[in-house]
């Protein structure tokens, strides 16, 4: 992009890191690449109020400029299939699970010599360990699992009915 004043990128605020998406249309409509469908929409809806050349305080070509681009970043982001290709360009995916920041030796090459594979700090998504969060999750589906199979066998128990069909009990024996 280029150093003009008058650009459609985001300022950076004092004292946080610049966004590596900031050169990208995610720095035009102000977001996240991860963001949702609604959030694009909505941050569209909000910036182009803004930026509109008939409600804005800017002058006419600035403003007309920036509603350009920005409707430009609506098109390309609001269509899901634009959208993959699109962050498959600027270096993003939603399937990596760890996104390795950019080397900032690198500059400006970066987005063009990194692929999809290289960009992830593990292969792919089976290659990387549990969280504390999925442990607890995988422990509390087995411990409604055996509940469940021990309120049955209770149940069962108190009903009086057997809790070993006989005709497989010749399998359990041996």
């Amino acid at each position: 992009m280029s150093s003009n004043p008058h650009s459609t990128q985001s300022r950076p605020r004092p004292g946080v890191a610049p966004s590596p998406f900031a050169d990208s249309y995610y720095g035009v409509l102000e977001l996240h690449p991860a963001a949702s469908p609604v959030a694009i929409r909505r941050a569209y809806r909000e910036l182009s109020k803004r930026y509109h050349p008939d409600t804005t305080l800017l002058t006419p070509d600035i403003a007309t400029v920036k509603f350009q681009r920005l409707n430009e970043a609506y098109a390309v982001l609001s269509n899901p299939d634009r959208r993959s290709v699109y962050d498959l360009q600027i270096g993003y995916s939603r399937w990596n699970v760890i996104q390795v920041p950019p080397d900032p030796l690198q500059g400006q090459n970066s987005a063009a010599s990194t692929s999809l594979g290289r960009n992830s700090a593990y292969l792919d998504a089976s290659d990387r360990p549990l969280s504390a969060g999925e442990f607890f999750a995988l422990a509390l589906l087995g411990l409604t699992l055996g509940g469940c199979l021990a309120l049955a066998l209770l149940i069962a128990w108190l009903r009086g009915d057997p809790l070993v069909i006989p005709s497989l009990l010749p399998w359990f024996i041996n």
